[in-house]
């Protein structure tokens, strides 16, 4: 008789975006008349720029010529991409990344999803709480967890490193040392960012214990204020103890596409052991690189055309966001968030649980938004909300909340 990976078993209770879709359909199905607002998941709502449909069209042109056809990509990605990604995101801010240290992918939830492979079991690891799922879930999955403590909801293996309204919800050094630290900013689910001086003490501490940081850069596109580094390579000795996920997504509207890479400096090494080397080996082993014409339309992203593009749809969640952020602070919110990040972060109110405020904004408002605790303890009683619905919808919303 076969045998199944018991490390999923441990996965605590059921998916926070699939229980939210069970919930909305039972209530859609029992309110046909209803017109419900989804502000819940991060999924972008803008049409692909001209210059990416462009590129996409081309390649696709390509790939219709005998003399033109691609087959399967190189292992790293094709090199128009990857030297695109290292002169405009990191040789433009003065960080020494190179072409042949990236990764291209099909997205960075897949890579942070991945990345704990070439880690041993017995490694610690620490994650922000409130922590975007995919973490801790697929660290579990690895069988990296141990047990899972129901009352305290935490895993034994896991450092949960609280993010609360006192520390403007960024993580403080815990007294536990971790081996790996996920850290992500701007941060989903809370939208709070760290400044460069604070990013600089995790490089310096992860280089002093020994450990790797996992960051994932995958908002940096919504950066405004000019103290927030935009990667960890701005930070001075980076490249000994980081891994950077970076993702189309977000900035560039990939979310149906699928586009990412990952950043692992050739610096990054355990002993004599190039973490850059293991990381080429699982990929060119377990993954058969993004499209071609996926590639071409995220080297459009760089183009002259493509910046300018983006940089109007960027504008235009962000424009959400500040709508939100303003609108539920006039009506008594404690809200943060909205300002470098698409995410409003807000205090449930009248002492309710984020499940009770959930179920109260569906039920009252037809507005749909993340409960914290499916983030982890930390966001217990807080609730997030996205900008990246249409201007109209998100009028609505606010204007919906604001009537409760």
């Amino acid at each position: 008789m076969f045998k199944i990976n018991d490390n999923y078993l441990k996965l605590p209770g059921s998916y926070l975006f699939s229980t939210i879709g069970k919930k909305v359909n039972a209530y859609s199905q029992a309110n046909p008349d209803k017109k419900i607002i989804r502000l819940g998941i991060g999924d972008v709502t803008q049409p692909l720029a001209p210059a990416i449909i462009e590129a996409l069209h081309g390649a696709v042109e390509e790939m219709g010529s005998a003399d033109t056809f691609k087959g399967y990509a190189p292992d790293l990605g094709y090199e128009f991409l990857r030297s695109a990604i290292a002169d405009n995101d990191y040789k433009a801010r003065g960080c020494d990344i190179a072409a042949d240290e990236i990764f291209i992918s099909d997205g960075a939830k897949c890579d942070s999803g991945n990345i704990q492979e070439i880690f041993s079991l017995d490694n610690k690891i620490a994650v922000c709480d409130p922590v975007y799922p995919v973490y801790v879930d697929t660290n579990v999955m690895a069988g990296r967890t141990g047990v899972y403590d129901a009352r305290k909801e935490t895993w034994s293996d896991v450092i949960y490193m609280p993010c609360l309204s006192e520390n403007n919800f960024a993580p403080e050094i815990p007294r536990e040392t971790p081996d790996l630290i996920y850290l992500c900013f701007p941060n989903n689910p809370t939208g709070s960012t760290i400044t460069k001086t604070q990013l600089q003490e995790w490089v310096d501490y992860a280089n002093k214990v020994g450990a790797v940081i996992i960051y994932d850069a995958a908002y940096e596109a919504y950066i405004s204020e000019e103290d927030v580094p935009h990667t960890i390579y701005e930070c001075e000795g980076a490249r000994t103890c980081a891994i950077e996920l970076r993702s189309f997504s977000k900035n560039a509207g990939f979310t149906g596409v699928r586009l990412g890479c990952t950043v692992i400096p050739k610096d990054l090494k355990c002993g004599d052991v190039m973490l850059h080397s293991l990381w080429a080996r699982r990929h060119g082993t377990k993954y058969n690189g993004a499209p071609y014409i996926v590639q071409r339309a995220g080297e459009a992203v760089y183009s002259k055309e493509g910046k300018e593009q983006l940089k109007k749809q960027v504008d235009y969640y962000m424009n959400n966001a500040q709508y939100i952020l303003n609108g539920l602070k006039d009506a008594g919110y404690t809200v943060s968030g909205g300002v470098n990040a698409p995410y409003i972060w807000l205090k449930a109110p009248k002492g309710m649980t984020s499940w009770e405020f959930f179920d109260y904004l569906l039920e009252n408002a037809n507005v749909v938004g993340t409960p914290g605790s499916g983030f982890g303890p930390s966001g217990e009683t807080y609730f997030r909300l996205t900008a990246f619905g249409s201007y109209e919808n998100t009028v609505a919303a606010v204007d919906r909340i604001k009537a409760l």
